[in-house]
């Protein structure tokens, strides 16, 4: 008797306990996981490079064009200071010998790719004739430093963290 219910087949064990279907199972799993993650990424975050206003951005670079080649002509120079608690002093040159009749100047700190990070201020003259205000850090890194009025404007390069001084020139063209 032994023998013949040792030669019984024995019952098959649930497909839950083989491990093939637990391996076949598991690429898509991982697909629709990662497909999950990245739609709540891309409902989540701003898409800060596409510009809702691209038309309008477009008819302004003849007016920026011209800020330009006047900040050249003027040969006109600015020393900015940011401290690392944000206060800025700008200093305007120009080589034409026409004195800076600006009230106010417009200071901007352009992140190169975020926009939500920008940071922009309005400076007034102190009695020095130096330009100062304040803005809000900026955090560290390389930034685009713009700086001007509606007649010209001046632009440059600065890598942020604590005190960060920069000279613009008219001969540097950035954002």
């Amino acid at each position: 008797m032994t023998a013949s219910t040792s030669s019984l087949p024995r019952p098959a064990a649930p497909w839950y306990r083989h491990p093939w279907p637990w391996i076949l199972m598991a690429g898509p799993a991982i697909v629709v996981v990662g497909g999950a993650y990245l739609t709540w990424l891309a409902v989540s975050t701003s898409d800060g490079l596409v510009a809702d206003d691209y038309y309008k951005r477009g008819m302004a670079i003849n007016r920026t064009l011209a800020r330009n080649e006047y900040s050249t002509r003027a040969g006109m120079t600015a020393d900015v200071r940011i401290d690392a608690s944000g206060a800025v002093r700008v200093v305007v040159t120009r080589t034409d010998n026409v004195a800076e009749t600006a009230g106010d100047l417009r200071l901007r700190i352009v992140h190169p790719t975020r926009a939500g990070q920008d940071r922009e201020t309005s400076l007034v003259r102190d009695a020095s004739g130096a330009f100062v205000g304040h803005v809000d850090p900026a955090g560290e890194g390389r930034r685009y430093v713009v700086v001007g009025t509606d007649a010209w404007r001046l632009t440059g390069v600065a890598t942020l963290g604590g005190a960060t001084d920069v000279r613009l020139t008219a001969a540097d063209r950035a954002e």
